[in-house]
């Protein structure tokens, strides 16, 4: 009975070990494919968050911007360095991440017009013609 028991244990734990198995290849694959698929600019965004330790999304939420335009970037950050600045009773700290967010935003944009090609390229793609 004891043998039988131990057989029973024994063939669950193969068939549990291969599914890991399995499943942890297929999450590799896939895993490799997202990586290849953000291509360039995902990497060069994952150095800029390494290098400012703050990611794109954090920075965002900090400044409280939804598009990365220049303007709102910098017009939410003027307002929220002022309002934090420690004179008038705000937080260096608060005030030091307000920096770094628009610090990590602009590195951001300087990464997509980088992967962009310029406007008058894009439209030769476009029509071919003129």
């Amino acid at each position: 009975m004891a043998r039988y028991l131990a057989q029973i244990v024994v063939m669950g734990a193969q068939v549990v070990g291969r599914a890991f198995a399995r499943a942890l290849r297929q999450e590799f694959a896939a895993s490799k494919a997202a990586a290849e698929a953000r291509g360039r600019s995902g990497q060069q965004s994952a150095a800029a968050t390494s290098i400012t330790g703050m990611s794109l999304q954090e920075a965002q939420q900090i400044l409280n911007v939804s598009t990365l335009t220049p303007e709102e970037i910098q017009k939410s950050y003027e307002h929220l360095f002022k309002v934090n600045d420690k004179e008038v009773g705000g937080s260096f700290y608060l005030q030091s991440k307000v920096v770094r967010a628009k610090e990590r935003l602009y590195e951001e944009l300087s990464i997509q017009k980088k992967d962009s090609p310029p406007a008058q390229e894009q439209q030769k793609q476009q029509n071919p013609e003129t």
